[in-house]
C-alpha cells in the first residue's frame, strides 16, 4: 500500500520523462507519433490500475485513518518531510483523476488535438496528472504547496499551444490569475508553520487551531482561501475560467474541470476547516454569500448564453455552469457541518464526472461542425442530433439531466446535502443567513434545470426559428452527414455514465467513504 501510493504519484514524472526519449524500434508502431501517444495511454492505464489496487486495498472500516503512509523528513531546518497518505477524504479524488488521464489520454490517442509535437503533449499530460495526483496525497503544507503549483505550467502550455481560437490571451489569464492567489496562499501557509512550529496537516489537524491566536487564524483562512477561491473558482474571482474553456482542447477543458477545480475545494476541506477552525467560522458566512451569489450568477449567465440570437459558445456554457455547480460545493463547506461537508465533497466528484463527460461530448460537437455556437449548432442541426446521431444526442441529453441534478444520478446528492447543511449550520453560526443562501441555492436549482433543458432542445432537436449564418468551415445545411459516436468516444464516455448512475444510485458507496473522515476532521481530529 505505501509503495502504490508513491508509485501514483511518482509514476507519471517518470513516464514524462520517459515520453521525450525516442521509442525504441520495436514498440514504434507506424509512427514515433502513434509510439508516444500509445506510451501515454499505457501510462495512464497502469497509474489507473495502482490507483484502484489502492482503493481495494483500502481499509475500508476505518477511512477516517490515513493509510499507506509515507513519512520521511526532507528539509529538516523547516521541518518539511515527504508525508504522503489518503483516507476516505481522498481517496475518491484520486481515483477519479485517474480515471479521467486515462480517459483523456485514450480519447487522444485516436484524437489529438492540432498543435506542436505529440511528445510534448504527452509529457506535460503527465507532468499534469503526477502534480494533481499529489495534490489529494501530500500531508505537508509546502508540498501540498509544490504540487497545487505544480499543474500551472503544463495546463498553460495545453492551453497556450493546443487549444483554439484566443487561446494565448486565455493562457496568460490563467497563469496570471492563478500564480497571484497561489503567492498569497503561500504566505498563509507559512503563516501557519512558522507559528505552529510544523507543516505537518495531521499534526495540524489534531492540534484544531489550539496552538494558533485568532489572529493568526484569521490573517491564515483570508490567505489562504483567497488562493483556494481563485482555483476553485468561486464569483467573483472567477474570470479567468470561461476563458480557460472556451479556448482550451478538449482533453484540457475536461481535466480542468474535473480535476484541477477539485484542489481548490479540497484545499477548504484539508486545512483550513481543521486548521483554521475559528478563523473559518468567522469567515463562514462570507463564503456562504459568494456561494450563493455564484450559484445564481452562474445560473443566469448560463440562461443568457442559451437563448436564441445570442451566440452563445456551448463549452462557455458548461464553463459558467461550473461557476454555479461549485457554488454548491463552497456552501456546504461554508456550512461547517458533517452533512454540508459530505455535500460538497459528493458534488466534487458528481461535478467532475458530469463535466467531464459533458466537455467531451461539446468537443465531440465542436469536431464534427467546426464551432461550438450555440445558435450555429442549433440551426444547422435542424431538428436533428435524436434524428441524424441519435447516440450522441441521447449521451448529451443524459449529462445534461445529470447535471441539472436529476434525482437517481450523481448530480442530486451533492446539492441535496449542501442545501441540507446550509439549512442547518455549525453552532455559532448565522441561521437566518444561511437560510437565505439555501433559499438562493434552492433557486439555481430551478435556473438550472432552465438553461440545460434549453440547450437539450436547441441541439438534439433543433431551433426552427433559428437561421444563423454558419461559422467559417463549419458544416452546415440540410445535407449534412452527422456521424454518430465512434469507438473510441464510447469507450472514453462509457465509464463516466456508468459512473454516475451508481453514485446517483448508491451514493451509501462514496458517503460511507467520507463521512468518518469528515467526521474527525471536524471534531478535529478526535472522533
Amino acid at each position: 500500500m505505501q509503495f502504490l501510493l508513491a508509485f501514483v504519484v511518482a509514476a507519471p514524472l517518470l513516464g514524462a520523462l520517459a515520453a521525450l526519449l525516442p521509442a525504441p524500434p520495436g514498440l514504434k508502431g507506424k509512427s514515433p507519433e502513434q509510439a508516444v501517444l500509445r506510451h501515454g495511454v499505457t501510462v495512464t492505464g497502469v497509474i489507473l490500475a495502482a490507483a484502484v489496487a489502492l482503493a481495494l486495498g483500502f481499509d475500508h472500516d476505518a477511512p477516517a485513518r490515513f493509510q499507506a503512509t509515507t513519512d520521511i523528513s526532507w528539509i529538516q531546518a523547516l521541518n518539511v518531510r515527504i508525508h504522503l497518505g489518503i483516507d476516505g477524504i481522498s481517496l475518491p479524488l484520486l481515483l477519479m483523476t485517474a480515471l479521467l488521464f486515462f480517459l483523456c489520454a485514450l480519447y487522444s490517442y485516436f484524437k489529438l488535438p492540432q498543435g506542436p509535437s505529440p511528445k510534448a503533449f504527452v509529457a506535460l499530460l503527465l507532468v499534469l496528472e503526477s502534480g494533481t495526483l499529489a495534490t489529494f496525497a501530500v500531508l505537508d503544507l509546502l508540498l501540498f504547496f509544490l504540487a497545487f503549483e505544480m499543474v500551472l505550467i503544463p495546463m498553460y502550455f495545453l492551453i497556450a499551444r493546443w487549444g483554439g481560437a484566443q487561446r494565448q490571451a486565455a493562457a496568460w489569464k490563467f497563469i496570471l490569475y492563478t500564480l497571484l492567489g497561489s503567492v498569497v496562499m503561500l504566505l498563509g501557509l507559512l503563516l501557519i508553520g512558522l507559528n505552529s512550529g510544523t507543516f505537518d496537516m495531521v499534526a495540524l489537524a489534531s492540534d484544531n487551531g489550539r496552538g494558533l491566536t485568532h489572529t493568526t487564524q484569521l490573517l491564515a483562512v483570508l490567505a489562504i482561501g483567497t488562493g483556494l477561491a481563485v482555483k476553485t473558482p468561486m464569483w467573483p474571482l472567477h474570470s479567468w475560467l470561461p476563458d480557460a474553456h472556451t479556448a482550451a482542447p478538449t482533453v484540457g477543458s475536461v481535466l480542468l474541470a474535473g480535476v484541477l477545480l477539485k484542489m481548490g475545494t479540497y484545499g477548504f476541506v484539508r486545512i483550513l476547516l481543521p486548521v483554521t477552525p475559528d478563523g473559518m467560522a468567522t469567515f463562514a458566512p462570507y463564503l456562504g454569500a459568494f456561494a450563493a451569489v455564484g450559484i445564481v450568477y452562474g445560473s443566469l449567465a448560463c440562461l443568457w448564453l442559451a437563448r436564441t440570437g445570442n451566440k452563445g459558445d456551448l463549452k462557455r456554457l458548461i464553463a459558467y455552469s461550473s461557476v454555479g455547480h461549485m457554488g454548491f460545493v463552497l456552501l456546504g463547506i461554508a456550512s461547517m457541518t458533517p452533512t454540508g461537508v459530505n455535500g460538497a465533497l459528493f458534488a466534487n466528484i458528481a461535478h467532475g464526472l458530469i463535466t467531464g463527460l459533458l466537455f467531451f461530448l461539446v468537443g465531440a460537437l465542436k469536431d464534427r461542425y467546426g464551432t461550438a455556437d450555440l445558435d450555429t449548432l442549433a440551426g444547422a442541426t435542424g431538428a436533428a442530433l435524436y434524428g441524424r446521431a441519435p447516440r450522441l444526442g441521447a449521451f448529451l441529453a443524459f449529462a445534461a439531466v445529470a447535471s441539472l441534478g436529476l434525482p437517481g444520478l450523481a448530480g442530486f446528492w451533492g446539492e441535496m446535502l449542501a442545501l441540507f447543511g446550509a439549512f442547518e449550520p455549525a453552532r455559532g453560526l448565522a441561521r437566518p443567513a444561511f437560510l437565505t443562501y439555501m433559499a438562493f441555492g434552492a433557486f439555481g436549482t430551478l435556473l438550472t434545470a432552465a438553461y440545460l433543458l434549453t440547450v437539450v432542445r436547441r441541439v438534439c432537436m433543433g431551433d426552427p426559428e433559428a437561421r444563423p449564418e454558419p461559422a467559417p468551415g463549419a458544416a452546415s445545411g440540410p445535407a449534412l452527414e452527422l456521424a454518430d459516436i465512434r469507438h473510441y468516444e464510447f469507450a472514453a464516455w462509457t465509464p463516466l455514465v456508468a459512473l454516475t448512475v451508481l453514485a446517483g444510485l448508491w451514493p451509501a458507496v462514496l458517503l460511507g467513504l467520507t463521512d468518518p473522515a469528515v467526521q474527525k476532521l471536524l471534531a478535529g481530529g478526535n472522533a
